[in-house]
């Protein structure tokens, strides 16, 4: 498994000044940078998106989720740019298929590397399970609106799923590696068809859970074997954007590719045909990008950035709802309500004020990231003699990857 950056050797110190430089310096020679972009793009899109489109209105003493995609549908675009786990899972599956093969080429069996990636990924999880288990008793004991609780606890840990299915996958790995991507996309129309087109129950749409990330994810392990080209970009994006265009269209899907409250349907919950062909445009673009993204990645500090994302990544992901809810409450504080972040957003006005609290939000989540990083990176290790460089792995469910620390 290929490391983010090397430990380097006692008593040495990486060229050049800054850490930008060094960690620059410290990164394999043969490491795909461009694959650790993806993925912290993909990340951050989430989170951007989320701190956009979720609304906590204070009404009277209840907080209700609400959506500026509701009142403002020609908001939609919004989540055509940060719906981005689709690229996620490509750059999962590609990573995992790379692992699981180096794994075995060093003779290490399925169940220690599963073990591994998956302790990985849920490593961070426990604290956030923890701290909402006790607030969420705190509120409910100093009889807070049983709305509120639900609406609060619902945010906090709606990231829960992703995780599910991305792991249910990860083990799946060695079963998927050589699935061709239009079996699972097949599985998704069908699917839609029988829901949508004859009347069929509305559980079933809980099959393309799986079925539907399954596709970006056997594209990546195409990408692994190879077999994804510049030119397969082209036509993935091209494909599937004019699938999506016609499916909402002609089709009757949502625009949005995001699930708006109060809609009659969702894309995203459960995925829908519009959100597999709109994943697949979005992984023909991130094929596109990956020698510009690489060229890019040249650069120390650009990298050094994209390194912190990555070895935080669980991290950011996992508690990026809890910084906005927590500066919805403080925010409370003020006695009245703050426009955009207690007020409906049904106008200009709330997506100015919005755009306005994205840089407190990320103060929030730069304060839980300090508090709560080091679930992610595991303990330190101690040495009798002072200090020494150790390795730190990221759970980000994709490369496994060491930083530099001292013990």
């Amino acid at each position: 498994m290929r490391e983010l950056v090397r430990t380097p050797k006692r008593g040495t110190r990486p060229p050049g000044g800054g850490l930008a430089r060094r960690v620059d310096a410290a990164t394999p020679p043969d490491r795909d940078r461009a694959v650790d972009a993806l993925r912290a793009f993909a990340i951050l899109g989430v989170v951007g998106g989320h701190w956009l489109v979720t609304a906590l209105v204070s009404d009277g003493g209840t907080l209700r989720a609400a959506s500026p995609l509701k009142e403002l549908p020609w908001l939609a675009p919004i989540s055509w740019i940060f719906q981005t786990l689709a690229v996620f899972f490509l750059v999962g599956g590609h990573v995992a298929t790379a692992s699981y093969a180096a794994a075995r080429a060093r003779g290490t069996g399925y169940g220690p590397w599963l073990t591994a990636r998956i302790g990985r990924l849920f490593r961070p999880v426990a604290a956030v399970l923890a701290l909402w288990t006790a607030v969420g008793a705190g509120l409910v004991l100093s009889g807070a609106d049983a709305d509120t609780v639900h609406t609060l606890t619902k945010l906090a840990l709606s990231p829960m799923w992703f995780l599910l299915v991305f792991a249910g996958l990860t083990a799946a790995t060695p079963l998927v590696t050589r699935v061709n991507p239009l079996w699972p996309l097949a599985v998704v129309l069908h699917v839609d068809l029988i829901r949508f087109g004859f009347g069929g129950p509305a559980w079933l749409g809980w099959v393309n859970l799986a079925a539907g990330w399954l596709v970006p994810y056997t594209l990546g392990a195409a990408w692994t074997r190879g077999e994804l080209t510049r030119r397969s970009g082209g036509v993935l994006l091209a494909a599937g954007a004019a699938a999506t265009a016609g499916l909402v269209l002609w089709g009757g899907y949502p625009a949005s590719m995001v699930g708006v409250p109060g809609e009659p349907m969702s894309n995203l919950n459960p995925p829908t045909l519009a959100a597999v062909t709109f994943g697949l445009a979005q992984c023909g673009v991130a094929l596109l990008l990956r020698e510009p993204l690489r060229r890019w990645m040249r650069a120390p500090a650009a990298w050094a950035a994209v390194a912190v994302a990555n070895l935080s990544a669980m991290t950011i992901f996992l508690w990026h709802q809890t910084a906005l809810m927590a500066v919805t409450a403080l925010g409370l504080l003020a006695g009245a309500p703050l426009p955009g972040l207690h007020t409906a957003p049904d106008g200009l006005g709330w997506v100015a004020a919005r755009l306005a609290w994205l840089p407190v939000f990320a103060l929030g989540l730069a304060v839980c990231w300090t508090a709560f990083r080091g679930c992610e990176q595991g303990g330190r290790k101690k040495s009798g003699g002072g200090s020494r460089p150790v390795r730190v792995h990221t759970p980000a469910g994709g490369a496994g990857a060491g930083a530099v620390r001292r013990a």
